[in-house]
Formats: C-alpha cells, sequence, structure tokens
C-alpha cells in the first residue's frame, strides 16, 4: 500500500461515518471510493447539491458513479438562490454557497450521528475560498487535506484504483464563470452552461467560458487553442444565437479560478 493511500484511508477511519459532499468532480470522488473501503457500507452517505449553479447532466452522472460504486447517495436542494447575498457575487459569494449546502447536511449527518465530508485537497488552500472556511467554521472535515494530498496524488491514486473520473478536468460551479459584483442569475448560469457545451461537443474538455455582458471569454488550455480555432467560425455562431455580441479566446489559456485575481489588485 502507499504511503498516501494509507493515510487517506486512515484519516477516513478516524472521521468514522460520513456525510459526504458529492459532486462527481475526481475529489470527492476519491474521497467517497476510500470510505467505502475504510468504512461500513451503512456509515457512508453521498450527497449531492442540485443548484441551479450545478451542469446539465452532473446530477444523474452524480448517481450513475453512486450506483456503480454501491455506496448509498441522494441529492438534496439547496436555497442560496434565495439569498440576496450570494446573488449579489461579492468576494465572499461561496461563503454564502457552502452555508447553504451545510444546512442541507448538516441534519442529515445529525440524524446518522456522522461528519460532514468534503472533497478538498491540498492544492485548494492557497487560494481565495471562503467556502472552504464556511465549511470548516461549522465542524466539516477535509480527509484529503489531512492526509496530506495534492491534485497529483489524487488523480494517481484515483487511477491506480481505477476510477473513471480520474482525469476528468475540475468542474468549478457555474457562478466562478462569473466575475465579482455580476449579479448572479438562474438565465446566466444556464447561458454559461450552454457555452460550455458547445465547446464539449467540439472536443474541448476542459473549458470555462467567462461572462462579460456580450462578451463571452473562452478559455481552453494552450494546447487546445488550434483545436479551437478549427472549430471557431461554428462555434462563434452558437455562441451568437445564445445571445453574445463577441466571442475571445484568452491567450493565456485557462486558469482555474483566475477571476480571484481581481480581488488581488
Amino acid at each position: 500500500m502507499m504511503p498516501k493511500e494509507k493515510k487517506l484511508l486512515s484519516a477516513i477511519q478516524s472521521i468514522g461515518p460520513m456525510v459526504i459532499a458529492f459532486s462527481g468532480g475526481v475529489d470527492s470522488s476519491l474521497v467517497a471510493k476510500a470510505a467505502s473501503k475504510a468504512l461500513p457500507k451503512e456509515n457512508v452517505l453521498l450527497v449531492t447539491a442540485n443548484s441551479g449553479s450545478l451542469g446539465e447532466g452532473e446530477l444523474e452522472n452524480c448517481e450513475k458513479l453512486s450506483i456503480a460504486w454501491g455506496v448509498d447517495w441522494t441529492s438534496v436542494k439547496t436555497n442560496e438562490f434565495e439569498n440576496n447575498q450570494y446573488l449579489a457575487n461579492q468576494a465572499d459569494r461561496c461563503w454564502w454557497c457552502k452555508s447553504a449546502l451545510m444546512d442541507e447536511l448538516e441534519p442529515i449527518a445529525s440524524q446518522r450521528n456522522a461528519s460532514v465530508v468534503l472533497g478538498v485537497n491540498a492544492d485548494d488552500l492557497g487560494d481565495h475560498r471562503p467556502g472552504q472556511e464556511a465549511a470548516k467554521s461549522r465542524g466539516a472535515r477535509f480527509p484529503l487535506v489531512e492526509a496530506g494530498m495534492t491534485k497529483a496524488n489524487v488523480r494517481d491514486l484515483s487511477q491506480q484504483w481505477g476510477l473513471s473520473v480520474w482525469d476528468r478536468p475540475s468542474m468549478p460551479c457555474l457562478s466562478s464563470r462569473i466575475p465579482y459584483d455580476t449579479k448572479i442569475t438562474i438565465q446566466l448560469l444556464s447561458r454559461v452552461d450552454r457555452a460550455e457545451n458547445i465547446l464539449r461537443k467540439k472536443g474541448l474538455l476542459d473549458v470555462r467560458v467567462r461572462h462579460y455582458g456580450d462578451t463571452a471569454r473562452i478559455e481552453v488550455p494552450r494546447n487546445d487553442m488550434q483545436k479551437l480555432m478549427d472549430h471557431a467560425e461554428e462555434v462563434n455562431a452558437e455562441f451568437i444565437e445564445l445571445g453574445y455580441k463577441y466571442i475571445t479566446l484568452d491567450l493565456a489559456g485557462l486558469r482555474s479560478g483566475n477571476l480571484n485575481s481581481a480581488l488581488k489588485l
């Protein structure tokens, strides 16, 4: 057994019964799989937040993964879209989102005498992440952090364990595509989601579409830029149908969480 694997399973066992916030991404998937290895089945529940900031098909994907792994799963409706502090999209937006999630997970965990667990890895600690602080302040645990696992460690172990999502690109919530101080609406997030799905259908799997009013700023890894340009005419036309007037490519390439750079200016 690899040292990181042993540390993760040990961290899971030390936490005990758990309710895992499950997005279907590689981080929460590894936590789910580790929990299924380290704990009795009845002590593990995966819960996915059914929210307007969740991309199309993601809820169904989470359920399919849980069935494949034989782990109990459910979904909950979260109410962040009823909170004006979330909709205002200030720098603390993620605090209100995670608070809404904890509002739903805490009663479930209490009923099961369990801890709420999130798939946060060690690399996530260096960025502006108020959502993590909100969850931590309410007692949530981060077993990947407790095991000292970086994103690379997570992908390596996920591949070793045969998880189909081991190389899945990160899928942050859709609200992260909207610059701070631009009010969030369900309609706006739906437009961004549809725009990103247009790119995925062209074979571009790791994408962000940042929304700036009439302008859509596309981010893809630099080595995918030529592939995007091969479909430029189609993408331009389809984005215009969504309501954008100007479609641009960010020449710096994809940077996860890059809208946080505005907070540092």
